[in-house]
Order: structure tokens, then C-alpha cells, then sequence
């Protein structure tokens, strides 16, 4: 795997854990809620979607404008395109 494709897959990555939350967002803010401290929610978080700590760090930090309609498609368009790229398309 060359670089550019490392690149393309680690910000696929990142914007596959955005998705996710932005799909189940009542159940990701649920368990934000219910933890302790921001540790405990990184950890909760990935394992509610599956994503390791920088997927589960990315969505705490994203901001609550990014759940708008607009914002959800737009991060899906560029995950999409991301996909594209790669040989595999995944």
C-alpha cells in the first residue's frame, strides 16, 4: 500500500466513525452521557461503533452543527469519494 492510499484509508476511516455516530446519535449521546469522564466515553464510544480510539476521539470532538441534514450528507459524499479511490472501494 503506498502512501497516498494509507492517507485515503485513515481519513476514510475517520469519516466512516462520523457517519456511524450521525446514525445512531440518540445511542452515542446516551452513552457520552452516561460516562464518567471524556476517557470512559472514548472507550464507550468505540465500542458502541466498533471504531478504535482516534474514530472514537474524532466524534467527541465533533461539533453538534455537524448532525444537521446538510452536514450528514455532505460527510457521507466525501466518505463516498474517499471509498472511490481506493482499489478495493472500501
Amino acid at each position: 500500500m503506498d502512501e497516498d492510499e494509507r492517507r485515503t484509508r485513515d481519513e476514510l476511516m475517520v469519516f466512516e466513525a462520523m457517519e456511524q455516530a450521525m446514525g445512531r446519535r440518540d445511542e452515542v449521546f446516551q452513552v457520552i452521557d452516561d460516562s464518567e469522564d471524556a476517557d470512559e466515553a472514548i472507550r464507550r464510544v468505540g465500542q458502541l461503533l466498533g471504531v478504535g480510539e482516534l474514530g472514537s476521539r474524532v466524534v467527541l470532538d465533533l461539533q453538534v452543527r455537524r448532525f444537521t441534514r446538510d452536514q450528514r450528507q455532505a460527510i457521507a459524499s466525501h466518505a463516498e469519494e474517499l471509498r472511490s479511490k481506493l482499489p478495493d472501494g472500501r
